[in-house]
């Protein structure tokens, strides 16, 4: 068998718990209709206290691993890409654990809503190299938990879910190309910062103790930055590819805002009716988001085997990139 890379098998899984955008009027100065509008949002699922990360990744695991036919055994690599761990140290372990796959070497990426293309990326490295021939990939954050919800500029924006894939080695490569771009220049553009406070210790020697700030964003900017760079990626991606918009299936892209993916459609010249969107339930939700959305397409029948998909993810960092893969 040769060493190219198929994806089998999706699944997803979000919390119970919806906040609509009626529930975000009652906590700060917004209406259904300006969040709507600007946003394409209508609800978010937020995680409850007794709902952690890594069980939504291990469900989400789980029903990518029965789609693939295959057996948590069979893994040998898992990639979570998240930036809201369970735990400081990584959470991939803790779903390495929960689903039984005793088989497998694991590790946490932080990309942020890049983060779910780069860990599939990395993943296709693993298989095209012949080092591993099952790797399961999953976006998962859990965004409320550093949520300002007296921001209302930014809590209208995130929820919290876990999508998750299984790639495999095949003889015939299934991931046609890819591209992944970094600008820490505009750093300052969306962050989770560190805060903390210095606590002195002995003989002048002092440490440095806290937490982190809550999600601060310039909208306007990361607007801008989508608008510009989504597009150009995608193009590089189907230029290496030799595939022209007309070739696109299906425009699978990070679900930060409806305009922002309307926009990189109309750029392409791709119709609206090819974008994958589930912004409307599930808002933003980093990592998760494309996972999610495929999810969805694959099980209600849209995306079929064999579709060609332009997906792309674009965040925090700055950082960006662009798949265009085949699905099945």
């Amino acid at each position: 068998m040769g060493a190219g890379i198929a994806i089998t098998g999706c699944g997803s899984a979000a919390p119970e718990s919806i906040l609509t955008n009626h529930h975000l009027a009652q906590m700060v100065e917004t209406d259904d209709e300006w969040i709507n509008t600007r946003t394409g949002m209508k609800n978010r699922h937020i995680a409850a206290p007794t709902e952690s990360l890594s069980q939504l990744s291990a469900i989400a695991a789980n029903k990518a691993i029965a789609m693939a036919g295959i057996s948590p055994i069979d893994i040998d690599l898992i990639i979570l890409a998240t930036s809201t761990p369970d735990d400081m140290f990584g959470s991939a372990c803790k779903i390495q654990g929960l689903i039984g796959a005793s088989s497998a070497v694991a590790f946490d990426l932080t990309a942020a809503c890049s983060g779910f293309l780069f860990a599939l990326i990395t993943a296709s490295q693993f298989i095209n190299t012949g080092v591993h021939q099952n790797v399961l990939v999953i976006g998962a954050d859990v965004m409320s938990r550093w949520v300002d919800w007296s921001d209302r500029t930014s809590c209208i924006l995130f929820g919290d879910g876990a999508g998750a894939v299984v790639c495999q080695r095949a003889r015939e490569n299934s991931l046609l190309s890819f591209g992944m771009y970094s600008n820490g220049s505009q750093n300052d553009s969306l962050n989770l910062n560190y805060h903390g406070q210095d606590k002195p210790l002995v003989d002048g020697i002092t440490a440095q103790q806290g937490s982190y700030n809550p999600i601060s964003m310039n909208g306007r900017e990361v607007y801008r930055f989508a608008v510009a760079k989504v597009p150009e990626a995608i193009s590089k991606a189907m230029f290496q590819a030799n595939l022209t918009a007309d070739d696109i299936d299906w425009l699978l892209l990070h679900q930060a805002n409806q305009r922002i993916m309307d926009a990189v459609a109309k750029r392409l010249k791709i119709p609206s009716s090819k974008i994958l969107s589930n912004i409307a339930e599930y808002g933003n939700t980093s990592a998760a988001s494309i996972p999610l959305a495929l999810d969805a397409a694959v099980r209600d029948g849209r995306v079929k085997p064999g579709d060609t998909i332009a997906a792309s993810g674009f965040g925090a960092g700055l950082t960006w990139g662009s798949a265009i893969f085949k699905w099945g």
